[in-house]
């Protein structure tokens, strides 16, 4: 007979087999966990993006433009957003405000709801029903489009929403599919600059002469493009309308 543990399955281990079982589950959970550590710190980082729960519901009072993706530009602020600012507009899940806001095209309005923030990019997602937006007394102050010339632009086409902060990291391969199904539902699109353009990074774009953004552009969302359009300053936004005929995917180490 030998003096080495043996394990018989309806008997409680040996000492010595129960000491190397514990050693071999200590060992694979720290492994395990090792690995999950170095495949999370591997990943980039998803940016600061986020609902500002903590900020409250803000209510402002403001011109819509449709610039055809609607936005509004303050004149009547609060502590955190003052008067000049000019921020995009959507509604709840992949949907934007259209219907709601081309009535008030070129008027002022009341919008209330939760913004989502992302460096100098920001969105109101606006509450459901009349108190969400509203029209408002009072004349509304013309907005002047103010024209930069043409510009040439290499970066990432993404839906405005999930970027600001909605998922995180909202940009990317992996968020394509759910990038497309927002601007499908209107909410407004962004061109994530690899440069700053005129000290901003990311730049409300839209299709040629004032159109929405093409459905030919959808196949290059979520990719790293360059691609050339004439860009616009409403209030403190930068739209760039565009020009399809010049996206071309680029090299990811082209700036």
């Amino acid at each position: 007979m030998s003096d080495k543990p043996f394990f018989v399955g309806y008997l409680p281990a040996p000492g010595p087999l129960r000491t190397f079982l514990l050693t071999i589950c200590i060992l694979l959970i720290a492994g395990l966990g090792g690995a999950g550590f170095l495949m999370g710190a591997a990943q980039d980082d998803p940016g600061p993006g986020a609902f500002r729960f903590d900020y409250g519901r803000q209510t402002v009072t403001g011109v819509v433009e449709m610039t055809p993706y609607p936005v509004i530009h303050v004149v009547e602020g609060n502590d955190r957003i003052k008067p000049g600012d000019s921020f995009m507009m959507t509604a709840g899940g992949k949907a934007g405000v259209d219907g709601r806001a081309m009535p008030l095209n070129g008027q002022l309005a009341q919008v209330s709801g939760v913004v989502l923030e992302r460096g100098d990019l920001y969105m109101m997602q606006v509450r459901g029903g009349q108190n969400g937006l509203q029209a408002a007394e009072g004349d509304a102050p013309e907005i002047t489009p103010e024209p930069q010339g043409r510009w040439q632009l290499t970066g990432e086409i993404c839906d405005g929403k999930c970027l600001a902060g909605a998922m995180r990291p909202g940009r990317g391969l992996a968020h394509k599919a759910c990038a497309n199904l927002c601007l499908l539902g209107d909410v407004p699109p962004i061109f994530v600059s690899t440069q700053p353009v005129m000290g901003e990074e990311f730049l409300l774009v839209i299709g040629p002469d004032g159109t929405r953004l093409p459905r030919e552009a959808y196949d290059y969302v979520a990719q790293f493009i360059t691609a050339e359009g004439e860009i616009t300053k409403h209030g403190d936004l930068l739209i760039w309308e565009i020009d399809i005929d010049t996206i071309a995917l680029a090299d990811e180490g082209t700036e």
